[in-house]
Order: structure tokens, then C-alpha cells, then sequence
């Protein structure tokens, strides 16, 4: 991108800078800090200029928006035709109360929705399983079975709303009762747009919502990739997660690289099953965070969006570029979020959710306040749909495709993270693959001690958390207005358990379950069976239980 002389010229103009007005400069004020490091552990460096990026080449590295290496994002146009789809996860209590929610959040202008569902439900538990006690409707809605599914949408048109679900090892359950509540309102599953998350890998690294081994569990994702290939041309049927991965401790660069190497996991495992990359290549999507540091973080997303698309045209031979296009949710962190304090994380949002959209998201959550106190109330909640809504309307920054790209630094980031991410993939190709990564706890351990390091630079001060460990105030933070799941929540959703199971044919639902027993030891594709187990009110713990007699369940192993 530049000329040789120029680089010489710029280099020996620097050298003289920094002799001469930097060092008399520093001898006045002293620099805040020896060294400035990235969260990654990269060092920041004073001043970025040309020679940072002099062996860039801008079609190869850069190119344009729309177009492979996708650097600059994945629509030609990005948000001058519509802004990212704004979609504020959300569920807590029961159904009644969960839709109660999404018609709100829908009437104040968000346009997608994004379902939190309770812990019993994500694990395969029934709300009156003994291992629910206590965790019933309290980080998400509880859904036992499809006729809770009916209620959650009730009044709301599967046609015109995109639905994402934060689910995994229960993924092809809660998808196949999404199926059967669209079909009721008469709207077949070739129309409906969403994604459920489905990544089971960052489970096991990251978050521990699984039930079986990894190796029937990645036969199940295959399962869903074969069947909404063929069926659901508009659903994505994975939401590979950095998200997670990064609220456990990771840095930046490993948020990026372990991602990524899940996604590998899932493609191979989906073209040994005999699925052609080029096709369901198109409809993979992603999830990352965005925390506070804001240059960092929307170089981290052109570096992901890059290596994405190299990693499927030179590793997999993909050819049709809308198979290499990495398309990406965000959610702003919730571990940055801080009880002390609680306003100011407004304002930690506002950074991470511009910083998401300067690095091209296609669609965005942003945390609520009050979420390190409690799960957000409605005030909060529009308050961080607002803080889209400032930015897509009011800011300007959507007006122009990657308005940072050429800016040095950026640049030299996003360069410095997809070669430490790369680093990273090498290395678990070398032990084998993620599978084997996980099972040896190699990932597990990398972001433990990320997360250690990080914890002792916020004890000793060097790391600033404003209000916690620097700029305090005598407070009493007031739990009056914060929202609080009712324990009867609990209660009725078991009564409800119990009356559909006696009301039900449950003939109807001992043969269901058998099918998708049978389908599980034949090596058939568990969708068609859970589906029709779901339309004769089989619950999410029958099934799963039907599941667990097949393939056990996962014992997690002893990071050393």
C-alpha cells in the first residue's frame, strides 16, 4: 500500500520524533504506564503509522464490503439498507409472562426476538424434576413442553419476527416445538427466519449446559444442519459462540480462536456426514461479546470476519463466497456489568455496543444496567434498546461502510489478532482438533489462567474498574425496583406439568418416544421423531431422558 522510499522516510522522521519531542515530552509528564498492553497481551504501541501495516495489500487484506476477504463486512451496502437487527434477549417466569415481555420489547421498536430460556429446560429437566427445585422460571423462561412453546408466541406471527434461541443441549427439542406453534398458525417451516444457538463445544469449555458426550452431541448438530438445510432455507441452525468464551476470562484473541475452532469441529463434522459446505456454509452464524476495550474489540470482528472467510476457501475449498461470509450476533458483557454503582454501566454499554457496529454486526443485544443486581426490568430493558436505537439514528457512524478501516491501528489490530488467533488453531490442530482440545482441558486451561492474570491486575489496581476498585462512593444500592421472579412461578408451572401429562394421550406419547429412542441407536435423524414427539406434548425431559438411554450422559474433566 505504500512505497518503499515513503516507509524508509516515515521510519527515519519517527526515529528523529522520538528522540527528540517524545522523549522531551516524557521527561515533563511521564507516561501512565511502562508498558500499555492489549487484553490479549499484545503491546499497544505509542503511535501507529504506515510502517505498521507497509506489507498490507488492500485487495488482498481489505477488499470491499460484501465481497471475500469480507475485512470490511459481509453486505455491500451494510447499514445504509437497514440497520443490524436489534434483539434484546429476554424470558424469565413462565410463558404468560415471558410474551407478556416480547410484545413489549416488539411495541418499543425491537425487531427480532431473542429467547432466554430457564436452567432446567437448557439442561433437559422438567420443572418438576428434583434437579429443578429452585431453578424454575430464574434465569429464563421454563418450557416443559409445547404447550408452553404456544403461549410463549401467542399473538405473534412466526412469519414476520426473527427468533433466536439461546439454547444447546436441547436445541433440536425446543427447535422442533418452535416448528409445530409456526405450523399451528399455519406457517410452514420454510418461512421462518431465527437461529438457535446449538454450539455445544463452548459448553463444555465454558459454560456446562450439556448433557451428553461430545460425540453424540456433535451427531445431533449434524442431525439439525442436515435437516434445516434441506427444510429451512431462511434458519440458522448453529450460533457458534465467542460470547460465552469470553464471559468465562478469555482475552480477545482466544474469544476469536476458540470460536472459530469450534466452527471447524462443526464443519467437519458436517461434511463427514456427507453435507456440502457450500450449502449449509451459508446459513453458519456466530456470537461474540463486546467489552470495554473499544479499538481492540472492533478489530477483533474485521480479524474474525477475515479468517473466517480464508479458513473456509483454503482449509475446506468452499467456493461460492456467501459460504465464507462469518455473519455475527453480538451482545454487549455481561461480566464488564458492576453492581457498584449500577448507572454507569449505561455508559460501559454505549462503548461495547458501538464498538459492535463499527465492527459490522449484523444484529446486537445490549445489556440492561440492572443486570448485575437482577434480571432487568422494563425500564432498564428500553433503556438499552434506546442506547441502538441513539446509534443507529442519531450517531451517524451507520451512514458509512467501516469507517476505522485505514486508520493504522485498527489496521495493525485487526493484523496482530488474526496472527495470534491463527497461532491458537494451529496448535489445537496439532492436539488433535477442538474434540480432542476439550477433552484434554487444553482450552479449559487457557482461559482459566486469562481469567486469573485479569482478576489479579483488577486486585492490584492496574487494571481500573471505575466504581469498584477506583472512584468509589459510600452507597446502598436499592433492590426495591429491581425485578424479582415470584417463587409461585415454580409451583404452578409443576401443576401445569401435571395436568398436561394426564390430559394428554399418553399412548400417543410412549410411541413418540420410542421413535426417537430408536432413531438415536439407528443413526437416523433425530429431527423428524422429536418433532412428531413434541406435536403429542412429550416433554423436554421425556425426550432427553429417551436421549440419555442412548448416549449417557458427560462427566467433565479435572482441569489440572
Amino acid at each position: 500500500m505504500f512505497k518503499e522510499e515513503e516507509i524508509k522516510k516515515i521510519q527515519g522522521h519517527f526515529k528523529e520524533w522520538e528522540e527528540k519531542t517524545v522523549k522531551k515530552a516524557v521527561e515533563r509528564f511521564p507516561e501512565r504506564k511502562e508498558k500499555f498492553m492489549s487484553t490479549s497481551g499484545y503491546e499497544i504501541k505509542r503511535l501507529y503509522t504506515p510502517v505498521d501495516i507497509k506489507d498490507m495489500d488492500y485487495m488482498e487484506d481489505l477488499g470491499f464490503a460484501g465481497e471475500y476477504p469480507f475485512t470490511r463486512g459481509v453486505q455491500p451496502t451494510m447499514y445504509r439498507a437497514r440497520f443490524w437487527t436489534m434483539r434484546q434477549y429476554a424470558g424469565f417466569g413462565t410463558a404468560e409472562e415471558s410474551n407478556e415481555r416480547y410484545r413489549y420489547l416488539l411495541s418499543q421498536g425491537q425487531t427480532g426476538l431473542s429467547v432466554a430460556f430457564d436452567l432446567p429446560t437448557q439442561i433437559g429437566y422438567d420443572s418438576d424434576h428434583p434437579m429443578a427445585e429452585g431453578e424454575v422460571g430464574r434465569v429464563g423462561v421454563a418450557i416443559d413442553s409445547l404447550e408452553d412453546m404456544e403461549i410463549l408466541f401467542d399473538g405473534i406471527p412466526l412469519d414476520k419476527v426473527s427468533t433466536s434461541m439461546t439454547i444447546n443441549s436441547t436445541a433440536a427439542i425446543l427447535l422442533a416445538m418452535y416448528i409445530a406453534v409456526a405450523e399451528k398458525q399455519g406457517v410452514s417451516m420454510e418461512k421462518l427466519r431465527g437461529t438457535i444457538q446449538n454450539d455445544i463445544l463452548k459448553e463444555y469449555i465454558a459454560r456446562g449446559t450439556y448433557i451428553f458426550p461430545p460425540k453424540p452431541s456433535m451427531r445431533i448438530i449434524t442431525d439439525i444442519f442436515e435437516f434445516c438445510t434441506k427444510n429451512m432455507p431462511k434458519w440458522n441452525p448453529i450460533s457458534i459462540s465467542g460470547y460465552h468464551i469470553r464471559e468465562a476470562g478469555s482475552t480477545a484473541v482466544q474469544e476469536v480462536a476458540f470460536t472459530l475452532a469450534d466452527a471447524i469441529a462443526y464443519v467437519e463434522a458436517a461434511i463427514d456426514a456427507g453435507l456440502d459446505p457450500n450449502a449449509f456454509g451459508k446459513r453458519l452464524s456466530f456470537f461474540f461479546a463486546a467489552h470495554n476495550n473499544f479499538l481492540e474489540e472492533i478489530a477483533k470482528f474485521r480479524a474474525a470476519r477475515r479468517l473466517w472467510a480464508k479458513i473456509m476457501k483454503e482449509r475446506f475449498g468452499v467456493t461460492d463466497p456467501s459460504a465464507m461470509r462469518l455473519r455475527f450476533h453480538t451482545q454487549t458483557g455481561g461480566s464488564t456489568l458492576t453492581a457498584q454503582q449500577p448507572m454507569n454501566n449505561i455508559i460501559r454499554v454505549t462503548i461495547q455496543a458501538l464498538a459492535a457496529v463499527l465492527g459490522g454486526t449484523q444484529s446486537l443485544h445490549t445489556n440492561s444496567y440492572d443486570e448485575a443486581l437482577a434480571l432487568p426490568t422494563e425500564e432498564s430493558v428500553r433503556i438499552a434498546l434506546r442506547t441502538q436505537q441513539i446509534i443507529a439514528y442519531e450517531s451517524g457512524v451507520a451512514d458509512t461502510i467501516d469507517p476505522f478501516a485505514g486508520s493504522y491501528a485498527i489496521e495493525s489490530m485487526t493484523n496482530e489478532i488474526e496472527k495470534r488467533a491463527m497461532k491458537y488453531i494451529e496448535k489445537i490442530d496439532s492436539l488433535g482438533g477442538m474434540v480432542k482440545a476439550i477433552e484434554m482441558g487444553y482450552a479449559q486451561k487457557e482461559i482459566n489462567e486469562s481469567a486469573y492474570k485479569y482478576q489479579l491486575a483488577v486486585e492490584s489496581g492496574e487494571e481500573v474498574i471505575v466504581g469498584v476498585n477506583k472512584f468509589q462512593v459510600e452507597e446502598k444500592v436499592s433492590t426495591d425496583n429491581i425485578l424479582k421472579v415470584d417463587p409461585e412461578v415454580e409451583e404452578k408451572q409443576k401443576a401445569r406439568v401435571k395436568k398436561l401429562k394426564e390430559r394428554r394421550d399418553n399412548e400417543k406419547v410412549k410411541k413418540a418416544l420410542e421413535k426417537v429412542k430408536n432413531a438415536a441407536e439407528n443413526g437416523e435423524n433425530l429431527m423428524p421423531p422429536i418433532i412428531e414427539a413434541v406435536k403429542v406434548y412429550a416433554t423436554v425431559g421425556e425426550i432427553s431422558n429417551a436421549l440419555r438411554e442412548v448416549f449417557g450422559e458427560y462427566t467433565e474433566a479435572v482441569i489440572i
